[in-house]
This record gives structure tokens, C-alpha cells and sequence, in this order.
């Protein structure tokens, strides 16, 4: 699932592509947008939102001071889940990026046509309303919003939780996702399964999850060793079986809630509070 930096970079390509530029032809191809057409439309901006890509629009319809109304301001919301992207071509430029029937929308505008890849949760709504689909949300690591004690507050509130889990919960805080999770764990010395109100230090596990993301934010490769080569960019994520960078224990996986974990169980001892696996 692409972690919070990854749809920070997906914003900021279609925010090179098109902020500015008015949309010529909008192609939805998703039933609750399929009769939606944007065109003639300014693109604003496009900014991410946790993992939440929100593309920013003007209408057409302009008050006599050729600003936007309030109400002529609107924002087509995506989410791009696990397997969801967004691509920017040149016009003419043929679309390589994934298979045709996986499109879900395309934006043209004169100088760069942005094609939406199994996009999920499409939406347009008032910008003013955006707040219903991301008002949810905890502080968002990468955002303008950050606030990491705010983060911790919303850690601290679910002590019983695991903080394996505690940390992919969104409303907590907003960019984690599976990969720096795991990573974050390793680094902080701490077992994916002990309980929020037992890990020792929940600023210093905020601060170094907010570093990480920073660090890979503007990069397409996510690393948390430093090293951008191939095998090498995770101390335990994706390396079953693999000795331990630190230790040469064998990493283990093991499904924590619904989605599986990486850990190393020297350099990261289980709490006694652990249930019984399985």
C-alpha cells in the first residue's frame, strides 16, 4: 500500500503537470462519475492529505472580480489504496503506465494529460466540504498541519491497543503505512505486539516515524538503512528468513491484525502481554 510520502509525490507530479492549467476534456470512467465533465475547469493545486490525494479545482462560473466564487470552488478527491496510481504524459505521449482497462479518469489541459490508475473513493465535492472525507484523519506526518503531540494524544487514548496497529490507524496519524511501520518498530527497539501504554517512549516513536517519511519525501525508492540499492533499503520489511542487519537473527512475519508484520524477535523481544499466536 503506498505509504503517506508516496501520495506526497503523487501530489506534487500532478501539481507540476496541471496547477494552472484548465482542463480541455475530463474522462471519468467510474459509475458515480461517469456523466461528470470537468472541462473548462482550473486546476488549483494538488496537495496529499495522509494517503488521500485531493486535486483542487476552480468552475468556470466567476465573480465580476474574475475570482473564484466560494461556491465555484471544488476538490475531486481519490484514494489510491494498494494498488492505485496517477500518471502525468505529455499530450501525444502514449499512456504506458499500467493497462488500459485499469484507467478511471483523464484530465487533459494543453500542456500534460494526468491519467488516474484504479483510483478508489472518486469523489467531487465543495472544497469547503472536504472535511467529510478527511476530517477524520490524525496529523498528517508530511502535512502543514503536523502536530506530533497531537499524534501522540491519539496513541496514548488506546493504551490496550498493539502499537503495530496503533500506528497504521489513521486517526492517530496520517502517512503510515505497512512498510514504515515495521521499520519505525525495529529502529525504537520495540515489539509490534506490545500494548500502546507499555512502549517507553511514544514522542520518540512519533518523531522518528515523521523523520522517515521526511527523508524519502521527493524519491521514489523508500529507504529507512540510508541505502538507495536494490536490497537494501529495509532493516526488516520484506526480509523473511533474512539475517537481522544488526543481530543476524532471522527475521520473522507474522499477520498482526489484518495485515502482516516484519520483526526481529532478539532486537525486538515480545512483550509478556502478548496473546498466543494463532
Amino acid at each position: 500500500m503506498p505509504e503517506g510520502d508516496t501520495v506526497w509525490n503523487t501530489a506534487r507530479v500532478l501539481h507540476r503537470a496541471l496547477a494552472g492549467a484548465r482542463i480541455t476534456k475530463s474522462d471519468f470512467r467510474v459509475p458515480q462519475l461517469a456523466t461528470t465533465d470537468l472541462s473548462g475547469w482550473t486546476v488549483r493545486e494538488s496537495a496529499s492529505r495522509g494517503k488521500h490525494l485531493l486535486l483542487r479545482l476552480s468552475a468556470p462560473d466567476r465573480s465580476p472580480a474574475g475570482r473564484p466564487a466560494p461556491d465555484a470552488l471544488w476538490t475531486l478527491h481519490s484514494h489510491l489504496r494498494m494498488d492505485g496510481a496517477w500518471r502525468a504524459y505529455a499530450p501525444g505521449e502514449r499512456w504506458g503506465g499500467r493497462p488500459a482497462h485499469l484507467i478511471r479518469v483523464v484530465l487533459h489541459s494543453p500542456g500534460a494529460v494526468a491519467v488516474g490508475y484504479h483510483l478508489h473513493e472518486m469523489t467531487v465535492l465543495p472544497t469547503a466540504e472536504e472535511d467529510r472525507l478527511v476530517g477524520h484523519l490524525g496529523p498528517d506526518l508530511l502535512g502543514p498541519d503536523w502536530d506530533p503531540a497531537e499524534a501522540v494524544r491519539r496513541l496514548a487514548d488506546h493504551p490496550e491497543q498493539t502499537i503495530g496497529e496503533a500506528l497504521l490507524d489513521q486517526h492517530n496519524l496520517a502517512g503510515v503505512g505497512n512498510l514504515y511501520k515495521c521499520e519505525v518498530l525495529f529502529l525504537r527497539g520495540v515489539s509490534p505486539w506490545t500494548p500502546v501504554g507499555a512502549v517507553p517512549d511514544l514522542p520518540g516513536m512519533v518523531a522518528l516515524a515523521q523523520r522517515l517519511l521526511a527523508a524519502n519525501r521527493g524519491r521514489w525508492t523508500q529507504s529507512s538503512t540510508g541505502s538507495l540499492h536494490r536490497g537494501q533499503t529495509s532493516y526488516v520489511y520484506g526480509r523473511r528468513a533474512q539475517p537481522c542487519r544488526r543481530c543476524g537473527t532471522a527475521i520473522r512475519k507474522e499477520e498482526l491484525g489484518e495485515r502482516v508484520t516484519y520483526w526481529c524477535p532478539v532486537c525486538q523481544p515480545e512483550h509478556p502481554d502478548r496473546p498466543e499466536p494463532g
